[in-house]
């Protein structure tokens, strides 16, 4: 039975609910076990379910805050989806929110994930939430 947009949707839209919700073992429902993640496409993938839960516990639950996710456009051509979102989050290690826009490309096993190959683009937009502004207007 072919792959259905609808069906690739419940997959994106549950990836986004595990960012959103910062949860390292709800990601792992949407890749096959031997899955691979490529964040940055020059660099090795991020492989198997084992290497995609560190990088999510790392990049994801402790370097990320207050984030939010919108689904922009879905695509689908046999057993490959492209997905474009915007995301708005807290960098913790830099100390600014950022907002983001990427596009990822899906390739899928069955109504799994097998290969994600993500491009995306980010810029700061505010100091952290927890930053205050004094009275000579810089930031402490």
């Amino acid at each position: 039975m072919a792959l259905t947009k609808p069906e690739v949707r419940k997959v994106v839209e549950r990836y986004i609910r595990a960012w959103v919700e910062q949860d390292p073992d709800l990601i792992l429902t949407v890749f096959t076990e031997s899955a691979t993640y490529h964040e940055r496409v020059f660099e090795k993938p991020i492989c198997h379910h084992k290497g995609i839960r560190q990088y999510w516990q790392e990049k994801v639950v402790e370097s990320q805050g207050r984030v939010e996710c919108k689904l922009l456009s879905l695509y689908l051509d046999g057993c490959t989806a492209i997905a474009e979102w915007e995301a708005c989050f807290d960098d913790l290690k830099q100390g600014v929110r950022k907002r983001m826009r990427e596009v990822a490309i899906l390739e899928f096993e069955g109504r799994l994930i097998q290969n994600l190959r993500e491009y995306w683009v980010s810029q700061v937009i505010e100091p952290a939430q927890d930053q205050t502004e004094d009275r000579s207007g810089s930031f402490r």
